[in-house]
């Protein structure tokens, strides 16, 4: 029944639905394979490899969190074909750099019943893997009918998707669909009880924790620079970096830097959209205020050499994670503005100070630990922002000590990947895997109220 409901909605709206992806430029190009209409490749890597597992990660951030687990995957079993599966090109682009010879690309299917299945016959998956509650009704069910395991990793659920999810509309066919989940890996014990709520079976919910955590140090790919002489600044030069952000919360940073550089005339702005799409109208917003900014793509060797305030707009693919290492201070987006917040952890591990605004209800666990450890600070808008940056300024000590309490908290929550992959293991049972240590798996949630 409510299959019938949904798939005949989904009918309804599909003209919508296709001019809302054909709109969007980084889901114009994957758009026919999404739709059926190319046919599966496999890789001359691939060729020969028993079996199949299919990773799902829609875009950048979650290509991003799944990787190491990936690799380990290709480590413990080296004969299986691994494919991602992305939505956008941020996420295309995302595979075939971080994992290149580890795993296929492939773009997710549409969620229409007959793309649905001729993909999963296309790939034959042994097992289905997918990250932080991307749930598509029909792939769940046409997995479940074939007997292929799906697995939730990192999964979580902001608080508005919670509410939206218990509207008495929603709540049993939620249920349904989470029901057809072999087992779901959360972040946190709030995420795991909130999937309980839900309607999941206790026994099939895990707290593993955040793989992110686990995240290996960003490495420079070959021939790339990333550093602040490659931007064509001193030693002396004060960098801000500015990372993931949002439209309106780019206008109140660049009022905060704009505060501030009287006071601080070294110091020097990267502003790093989260869509870098949009950076034309952002390089457009800081010339409007009277600075002189340059992008990093048409900036020449030396963008943001000279005096006087100077704004660099970020709009390259896999250069923020090692600008952090440069930054005195970071601040990441998507938090001043309503949207959730990204990854507080990228300038974390580097051992800087991590600034962010109040929503953060996407990292709500990872932005506490950052505050309750003395390693990250929340403002709550521009005034806040600038005297949040004007006291880590005056003081290097505090930037020292915020920085390594920020750096303290990767450390001591890491190990989600391998309590995740071992209990991925159980599933792959006719697959001998690799040597590797065992590790604690992740506890059952019970149906109490924690």
């Amino acid at each position: 029944m409510w299959y019938l409901f949904y798939n005949s909605l989904l009918l309804l709206v599909s003209p919508i639905i296709l001019f809302v992806l054909l709109a969007k430029q980084r889901c114009r190009r994957g758009l026919p394979e999404r739709l059926g209409l190319r046919a599966d490749r496999v890789s001359a890597d691939s060729a020969g490899r028993a079996g199949c597992i299919w990773i799902h990660a829609v875009s950048l951030g979650e290509v991003v969190a799944v990787a190491p687990l990936v690799r380990e995957l290709r480590r413990r079993y080296p004969e299986t074909r691994l494919v991602v599966s992305t939505v956008t090109e941020t996420g295309r682009e995302a595979v075939e750099q971080r994992l290149e010879g580890v795993a296929e690309h492939r773009y997710a299917p549409l969620d229409f019943p007959w793309v649905v299945n001729q993909a999963i016959d296309r790939l034959k998956p042994s097992l289905y893997i997918f990250v932080e509650t991307e749930l598509w009704p029909n792939i769940l069910r046409s997995l479940r009918r074939r007997n292929v395991p799906s697995i939730l990793v990192n999964g979580r659920l902001s608080t508005r998707s919670f509410e939206r999810q218990r509207l008495p509309l929603i709540r049993d066919f939620y249920r349904t669909m989470l029901n057809m989940i072999t087992c779901c890996l959360m972040q946190s014990e709030r995420d795991a009880q909130r999937m309980i709520e839900l309607g999941a079976e206790p026994s099939r919910v895990r707290c593993t924790g955040n793989i992110k955590f686990d995240q290996p140090i960003p490495q420079v790919s070959a021939g790339a620079v990333v550093s602040k002489a490659a931007l064509g600044l001193t030693d002396r030069e004060l960098l801000v970096v500015a990372g993931s952000t949002h439209p309106g919360e780019e206008d109140a940073i660049v009022n905060a830097y704009r505060m501030l550089s009287p006071e601080f005339p070294d110091l020097r702005l990267v502003l790093a959209p989260r869509h870098i799409e949009r950076a034309a109208q952002v390089e457009q917003m800081i010339q409007a205020k009277g600075l002189t900014v340059a992008r990093r793509s048409t900036g020449g060797q030396a963008p943001m050499a000279g005096t006087g305030a100077r704004v660099l707009v970020l709009d390259t693919r896999g250069e923020l994670a090692l600008l952090y290492r440069e930054a005195v201070v970071a601040f990441v987006g998507g938090t001043l503005a309503p949207v959730g917040g990204h990854n507080l952890l990228e300038p974390a591990v580097w051992g800087k100070p991590v600034l962010f605004g109040p929503h953060t209800d996407h990292c709500a666990e990872v932005a506490a630990l950052l505050v309750n450890a003395q390693g990250g600070q929340v403002v709550q808008d521009e005034q806040d922002l600038a005297q949040g940056l004007r006291e880590l300024l005056r003081d290097p000590a505090i930037q020292q000590r915020m920085g390594a309490a920020a750096q303290r908290v990767v450390a001591d929550n890491q190990g989600a990947l391998q309590r995740s992959a071992d209990i991925i293991a159980t599933f792959l049972r006719g697959r001998e895997p690799s040597k590797h240590a065992p590790v604690q798996q992740g506890h059952e949630v019970s149906g109490r109220q924690s």
